[in-house]
């Protein structure tokens, strides 16, 4: 199995930035595409982005294109999210996510594990 744990929400004011990090532990392959996807009160979980298992390809939603930067460094068996300029509707439980295959994903339906999520919340 694969567990995978978020760190690094908070709440923060419109305009500043947080980095979230995921820490993969168990079976975990560096060949794993990564994602980050976001649940709002009252609204479907979404993508935000995701990278790919060779870190050469990296996907973003068009609402967080600019602003959010997705990272992992495959020796520590982590993967982050750079978040600036956040704004209100960046609120949400942002969750982790991965997937057996090296290619990335924005259909959460293609992913094999998740995180238990870490809270975001932009103050307006």
């Amino acid at each position: 199995q694969v567990q995978l744990v978020e760190s690094g929400g908070g709440l923060v004011q419109v305009g500043g930035s947080l980095r979230l990090s995921c820490a993969a532990s168990g079976r975990t392959k560096s060949t794993y595409a990564m994602g980050w996807f976001r649940q709002a009160p009252g609204k479907d979980r979404e993508f935000v982005s995701a990278i790919s298992g060779s870190a050469g390809t990296t996907r973003y939603a068009d609402s967080v294109k600019g602003r959010f930067t997705i990272s992992r460094d495959s020796a520590k068996n982590t993967v982050n999210l750079q978040m600036n300029s956040l704004k209100p509707e960046d609120t949400a439980v942002y969750y982790c996510a991965a997937r057996r295959y090296l290619p990335v994903s924005g259909r959460k339906s293609d992913y094999d594990y998740w995180g238990q999520g870490t809270q975001v919340t932009v103050s307006s």
